[in-house]
């Protein structure tokens, strides 16, 4: 090895990395040198440059999801590092293996104030699960093995910090000496599982319960086959968490989708019913969507021990990994013979999908209805596919429309929720996987932050890809559509359109521009076709489509106070109060039930009565 610099590449490779998602810059314009160097002689990795350092970031994140493989990204010191910090939240916050490698200035410039150089390990300390500056040669090996080793560990963002004098010196060989560490970059095990003592407890809770739900997060993915036999066992209703709906295929007759605000009505009633509640790999945050204390025995099984026993009052947590955890588990499990409960889900899920697609093919005036987008998409995935949404109004109909097959994957930005995430996901997943098919949905709010500018990126990489096809679908209703509703339903204000308005772009028209194929979707009839002209185009496709911005996202359960904070907001003199009414109203009678009479109550005093009977 001649530099650091080298050693670190290598020591990169070492850890199984072959990719990376980087941005030059002079903070790290020695390491980049390297870099160079290495691909010029074949053994170096490929250099992925997005447009923009935020971007380089959450696709590493989005890498980590959908291989489970360590995400790697690089930029250079102050602006580059800051510029980073909303992907690496995005892995701390769903819980994904990241290293990032951030430039600074040289030694004896730190502390001084002078041009881009900053406190990066205090400002990165909040975010990353280990977070150092490489000082000399011979503090190399152990920085580097440690922040992999931690970030697989921890499940979190790690942090390496190279000043750009350190990348340059010549690298060490370590022997024995006082304070050097000599270390190894081999992977710790994850497959843990619990005693079997406590194994043996969670079977007798299991098998002590009538009414058993499993409630299935991202941290379940690889498990699908435990799962599901867990489940035939017990008797248990599934329900999966938005960034789990690949872990269970939407075919399984008693896996009732998402719960909560996007989630579906048999998945509520499960909470409401169930007897034994057994958290899989998820740290769900919205416990309002959990049944009572006491209602419920609960079991919850997880890799991050500081997340469990913390939504709901669990009678017995096991630290472990849900794979290795269920494979000890189902032994002890005894079969039930009563699966009325797994029949009930099953029915509701039948009647639930009847009610969404009764939503997708109603027709509103101002533009087409963006659930009959999702459903023609749903009902025309190819085998592999692989589907992203942003946080906005595309989560809603994901969650409400897409259903996984098995072999299929999809995700989005979980606790973080940022609507920037969409398409660095998708091209992520072209990169990860370049012969499978890649569908970015995506709202023109969030494609107008950081879509367009990758739509750059992808064409100059489209070419590496054995199978070019990529769809953007942009709902373009010129509305920050979930914050509208937001603005009604939880805080009974009208939309104010200086802040909401999204200025109306021709993006099928930005598409063509850089030679891909745009299409223009203005008629809920030609839908269809455009997802079928979509499919049949072996290269990039944008389809534009031009949504109605008054469709409700609503939730299973319409409560007293999503009406009332709804009526109170359009009284306050909404911009668009009659399309908000009259679509809200049609959404409400397609579903065949008496949950909206006259404008959702509006103007009828502060009723408590439930709104979804």
């Amino acid at each position: 090895m001649d530099t650091v610099s080298d050693f670190v590449i290598q020591r990169i490779r070492d850890w199984g990395v072959s990719r990376v998602f980087a941005f030059p810059g002079d903070g790290i314009g020695e390491f980049d040198g390297a870099l160079g160097k290495a691909q010029r002689e074949g053994d170096g990795l490929q250099y992925i440059r997005p447009t923009h350092e935020e971007i380089c970031s959450l696709m590493a994140t989005a890498h980590a999801k959908f291989t489970g493989e360590v995400g790697v990204c690089i930029a250079t010191s102050s602006p580059g590092a800051f510029h980073l910090l909303n992907g690496l939240y995005d892995a701390k916050m769903d819980n994904q293996p990241v290293v990032a490698i951030i430039g600074q200035q040289g030694l004896p410039s730190l502390g001084t104030f002078t041009q881009q150089e900053s406190n990066l390990e205090r400002t990165l300390s909040d975010v990353a699960v280990y977070v150092q500056t490489i000082v000399s040669p011979e503090q190399a090996q152990a920085v580097v093995d440690t922040a992999f080793r931690t970030a697989r560990v921890r499940l979190g963002p790690a942090v390496i910090i190279l000043p750009h004098d350190v990348q340059g010196m010549k690298m060490a060989e370590l022997s024995p000496a006082n304070w050097v560490s000599r270390s190894s970059a081999v992977a710790p095990s994850l497959s843990i599982a619990p005693p079997e003592s406590e194994i043996v407890k969670a079977a007798a809770i299991i098998n002590a319960g009538a009414k058993v739900t499993f409630l299935v997060g991202h941290g379940t993915n690889g498990a699908t086959d435990e799962v599901l036999e867990a489940a035939r066992l017990a008797g248990a209703g599934l329900i999966t968490t938005l960034r789990a709906k690949q872990v269970v295929p939407s075919d399984v007759p008693h896996h009732s989708q998402q719960l909560g605000l996007l989630g579906t009505r048999p998945s509520m009633h499960q909470m409401k019913d169930c007897d034994t509640l057994v958290f899989l790999g998820t740290n769900y945050p919205y416990s309002q969507f959990l049944p009572p204390s006491g209602q419920a025995r609960a079991i919850q099984v997880d890799l991050k021990p500081e997340q469990m026993g913390l939504r709901y009052p669990t009678e017995l947590n096991l630290w472990g990994d849900v794979k290795a955890t269920l494979m000890a588990l189902i032994p002890h499990l005894e079969a039930k013979t009563d699966l009325s409960w797994q029949e009930n889900v099953a029915k509701e899920m039948i009647e639930w999908e009847h009610e969404m697609e009764a939503q997708a093919m109603l027709v509103y005036e101002d533009g087409v209805n963006p659930r009959r987008v999702y459903h023609e998409l749903n009902k025309r995935l190819p085998p592999q596919a692989i589907v992203t949404a942003d946080a906005g109004s595309t989560a809603d109909w994901y969650g409400h429309h897409i259903r996984f097959r098995n072999g299929m994957m999809g995700d989005l930005s979980g606790r973080l929720a940022t609507m920037l995430a969409a398409m660095p996901y998708a091209v992520a997943a072209k990169f990860a996987y370049p012969e499978r098919p890649v569908i970015c949905t995506i709202g023109d709010g969030a494609f107008q932050m950081l879509g367009m500018n990758e739509l750059i990126t992808i064409k100059k990489y489209m070419k590496e890809w054995d199978n070019p096809q990529l769809i953007i679908m942009v709902l373009h209703n010129n509305d920050l559509t979930q914050v509208s509703w937001e603005m009604r339903t939880e805080d009974a204000n009208p939309v104010w359109e200086t802040s909401q308005d999204v200025e109306s772009i021709d993006y099928a028209g930005w598409a063509e521009l850089l030679g891909f194929q745009g299409i223009r979707v203005k008629h809920d009839d030609d839908v269809a076709a455009a997802w079928d002209a979509a499919f049949a185009h072996r290269g990039i496709t944008l389809i534009d489509a031009y949504t109605s911005r008054s469709v409700p996202p609503l939730p299973p359960h319409i409560t007293a106070e999503y009406a009332k904070n709804t009526g109170e907001a359009l009284l306050k003199g909404d911009p668009f109060e009659l399309g908000v009414i009259r679509d809200s109203a049609e959404a409400l009678v397609s579903e065949g039930i008496e949950r909206v009479k006259g404008k959702l109550h509006i103007g009828q005093g502060n009723k408590h009565e439930d709104h979804d009977k």
